[in-house]
């Protein structure tokens, strides 16, 4: 890569986060990593530069205005501009129960996570990207934010905001050269199992929501949806949900 691109990615130790910055890394990336797990979080950075990236890591609450504002200006001031960026962050419902049994504390903690943190993270990407001539974000969603899921209400709520957030980002900025999109999978496979994206299943309930593939989505499947979208191959594509789920939303 002649000019590597500076690309921020927040949750940075996580497995999607990890899988998307070796890839990045492999292709020469700068990397500014962002997670509330420092140990993860500096792995990963020390992965990436073995990867043949560079990269360094800041320990952030994705939910705290000061410090998402302190991990956009690293990307400056330790690279001199920000082109891309993958605000990863999201949260698990683990309360698997119909609306009127969940709890409002628990809702104000999935909007603050997922809304918040994304919202916070645009509000201080887009303006260091204007500067720079342009660039792209990338969300990360789940099939929630195209579908209802039962069960999940609060999750679903915040999937479908933050698929507002990125088609409204998206039009605001689009004569400025940035991109906004969203990229949607369902189950994902983890080291600790299939993960989907709303709650923790009993494997009973697990067997009867594969997607039509028969399998979950690997969280490097992911990476190179993202990767795709950081990159100059998608230059038309904006305010756009990539939906990443082996045909599960098909169905």
């Amino acid at each position: 890569m002649a000019d590597p691109k500076v690309v921020l990615i927040t949750c940075g130790g996580s497995e999607v986060g990890r899988a998307t910055a070796l890839l990045l890394a492999h292709e020469g990336a700068r990397l500014v990593l962002g997670g509330s797990n420092t140990g993860d979080g500096e792995e990963t950075a020390r992965l990436a530069r073995q990867a043949g990236g560079e990269a360094v890591f800041m320990r952030t609450e994705i939910s705290e205005e000061e410090e998402v504002r302190m991990l956009v200006n690293l990307a400056v001031i330790t690279y001199g501009r920000l082109d891309a960026a993958f605000n990863n962050a999201t949260v698990q419902s683990h309360h698997h129960a119909p609306l009127t049994q969940q709890n409002a504390t628990d809702f104000d903690a999935v909007m603050r996570v997922v809304v918040r943190g994304i919202y916070l993270s645009m509000k201080y990407e887009i303006p260091q990207m204007i500067k720079g001539g342009g660039g792209s974000i990338v969300n990360m969603g789940s099939i929630g934010s195209l579908v209802g899921l039962a069960n999940a209400a609060p999750f679903a709520a915040s999937q479908h905001a933050i698929l507002g957030l990125t088609r409204s980002a998206a039009l605001e900025v689009a004569r400025q050269g940035i991109r906004v999109n969203l990229i949607s999978p369902a189950a994902i496979e983890t080291r600790r199992g299939i993960r989907f994206p709303w709650a923790e299943l009993p494997p009973e309930v697990q067997l009867g929501t594969h997607p039509p593939m028969g399998r979950a989505c690997k969280p490097e499947e992911i990476a190179r949806a993202v990767a795709w979208l950081c990159s100059d191959a998608s230059a038309y594509f904006t305010g756009q949900s990539l939906t990443v789920d082996g045909g599960y939303t098909a169905q």
